[in-house]
């Protein structure tokens, strides 16, 4: 038997089973974490993504932030359920809107 057969196989890639080299997602929730999507309109562009992220990463407790401009959608990883008035006001701040939870 060579040492290749006795490794345990692994999805994705050599960073996380997701395929992902940045999966703070899943990282959060072993920890416990609580993740919220939201659903986000005017988002149009990369800049517009790292906007709302900015803001909302600002909410105390957050721990990761993940915004998709293509689907408006954006997932929120904190360390207990955030007040959605919080969420609300950032990506109020940041220019858009926030039409509740995905």
């Amino acid at each position: 038997m060579t040492a290749e057969t006795q490794l345990p196989q692994a999805t994705g890639s050599c960073c996380s089973p997701s395929g992902s080299c940045h999966d703070g997602a899943s990282a959060d929730a072993k920890q416990g974490g609580v993740t919220t999507v939201y659903q986000v309109t005017g988002m149009t562009c990369g800049h517009c993504e790292g906007a709302v992220s900015t803001e909302i990463s600002e909410i105390d407790g957050v721990t990761s932030v993940q915004a998709v401009a293509s689907t408006g959608q954006v997932t929120v990883t904190s360390r207990a359920p955030l007040d959605e008035e919080a969420v609300r006001a950032a990506v109020d701040e940041a220019g858009y809107e926030l039409t509740g939870q995905a």
